[in-house]
């Protein structure tokens, strides 16, 4: 790795600091270690000039420093991902912003994506299981040629997840339930379906991920 690149890639990020706005992001969950407070546009800028290199993202990632692993995600290249990177980003996540961007930018366009999603559903850790859900939500939209079968058989990961309380957690299954259902007609009914089963369970993270769900399923009707 060219250290005098991260480095100077590193004073770009500090350069660009907002201080003042950690805590209003902090109150949106937008928190992590040695956040620097920059806007993803101000990233995505970032990312164009520097165009894609991936011995720069894994080295960026490496940081710790969200802003800097959100811009690494952006100047990855997907196909190099292995699992190990995969497994190794998401160990890593401190953040929902930091992985769903990673999800966006990098892992939905890696050929490891789909097997990465059942296996980070196992995951205990919050925003690793975030990460299966938050991939699998992507991954109904920008999957354009994947079978809707391949959606139906994830359905199980969704019902299984949702007991889970955790507001990171569920948000992002309810996110991935309510986008396969609105991916086909075919899918629609399918989701639906486990929408009311949702409704109909005991446990309350369970119901309000079918009650959300079924109410925007249902509009699309």
């Amino acid at each position: 790795m060219d250290r005098t690149r991260l480095d100077a890639t590193l004073a770009r990020l500090r350069a660009a600091a907002r201080p003042d706005q950690l805590d209003a992001m902090a109150r949106f969950g937008l928190t992590g270690e040695a956040r620097l407070g920059l806007a993803v546009p101000t990233l995505r800028a970032l990312a164009r000039e520097l165009k894609r290199d991936h011995t720069l993202a894994l080295a960026l990632w490496d940081t710790g420093i969200p802003d800097a692993q959100i811009l690494a995600s952006m100047v990855a290249e997907p196909a190099q991902l292995t699992r190990a990177q995969m497994d190794h980003w998401v160990a890593g996540m401190q953040a929902w912003d930091v992985c769903d961007q990673a999800c966006l930018n990098a892992f939905v366009k890696s050929p490891l994506a789909w097997d990465a999603i059942p296996r980070w559903a196992a995951r205990e850790p919050e925003f690793e299981k975030r990460a299966a859900f938050s991939l699998l939500a992507v991954a109904a939209v920008h999957h354009k040629t994947r079978p809707d079968a391949d959606f139906l058989a994830r359905l199980p990961l969704i019902e299984a997840a949702a007991g889970d309380d955790r507001n990171f957690v569920r948000k992002a299954v309810n996110w991935a339930l309510r986008q396969i259902g609105k991916r086909s007609a075919d899918l629609r009914e399918p989701a639906l379906a486990l929408a009311q089963r949702l409704c109909e369970r005991e446990d309350k993270s369970a119901r309000w991920i079918g009650s959300d769900a079924r109410r925007e399923l249902a509009r699309r009707g």
